[in-house]
């Protein structure tokens, strides 16, 4: 496809979309810092930090725009409860402002419903009360083969709907880190994916937000996000995706007409 028309969002509407995420387990602080400078730079919607750096990256960002967020029980949710709130109380006192937490999993998947509720509830509770926004990750590639009697889908769908009643201000697809035992015996993941994220944004009501993590790439895979209905997407590529953004833009107002793809996610690789 060739375009020459103006850009379909503007830079500061995608820009605002992306949580440049910070979390690979091997990041030193020098590579925490950087990824903080990358966020100012790019005005991007937050940085999503390991938990022991976000104070360190409230320092760095402060009047930058840029919010600090942190994961809570991450990456697969099994923390107890009194520990996730606890964690969250911490985070809110070092400065964050957003709370990705995950679910606990193995509740949800033994349709132990109410303890899976209380759970998010207790994060999101704790959360608001000190003025942070709670994002409450599924974890999307491990539901969609079903669980506690249900198909994949209606797991999913009951989970979001499960997490609007606990507080929750966004629904998120992964972690990034969700790894799955392939049919070769390899581990690998999807991440977010198209369906799903229609899947969400029809699961709850207007005031639950939808955001997409893990194999979103390019450009052109934010833009499909947002045409998706999420408001969120956690990422690394942010430099390359903006970066692009600019270039297109300067081809629009020159005139000169450039290709694209359609967009793509759902490829895996954080």
């Amino acid at each position: 496809m060739t375009r020459t028309e103006p850009m379909k969002y503007t830079y500061e509407e995608l820009a605002k979309m992306i949580d440049h995420s910070l979390l690979h387990p091997v990041m030193t602080d020098r590579e925490l810092e950087e990824g903080c400078k990358v966020a100012a730079k790019y005005g991007v919607a937050s940085v999503c930090i390991k938990p022991y750096a976000v104070k360190r990256a409230v320092e760095l960002l402060q009047g930058t725009g840029v919010f600090v967020g942190t994961v809570i029980g991450f990456p697969h949710g099994n923390a107890s409860t009194e520990s996730k709130r606890y964690e969250t109380e911490l985070a809110c006192c070092d400065g964050a402002v957003e709370i990705d937490m995950v679910i606990n999993l193995g509740k949800a998947f033994s349709g132990e419903w109410g303890y899976v509720e209380s759970d998010v509830k207790a994060v999101c509770s704790e959360a608001h009360k000190r003025g942070a926004k709670v994002k409450v990750i599924l974890e999307n590639d491990y539901l969609t083969q079903g669980g506690a009697g249900l198909c994949g889908d209606d797991f999913k769908q009951k989970l979001c709907q499960l997490c609007e009643r606990a507080g929750a201000d966004w629904v998120k697809t992964s972690t990034g880190y969700g790894f799955v035992k392939q049919p070769d015996g390899s581990y690998n993941y999807k991440g977010a994916t198209e369906h799903d994220l229609a899947l969400m944004r029809a699961s709850v009501s207007a005031k639950v937000q939808v955001k997409a993590a893990g194999g979103v790439r390019d450009l052109n895979g934010l833009i499909k996000v947002r045409d998706l209905g999420a408001s969120r997407c956690g990422a690394t590529a942010t430099a390359a995706m903006l970066d692009e953004y600019r270039r297109r833009e300067a081809l629009v107002k020159t005139g000169v007409a450039f290709a694209t793809q359609p967009g793509s996610i759902g490829a895996g690789g954080y």
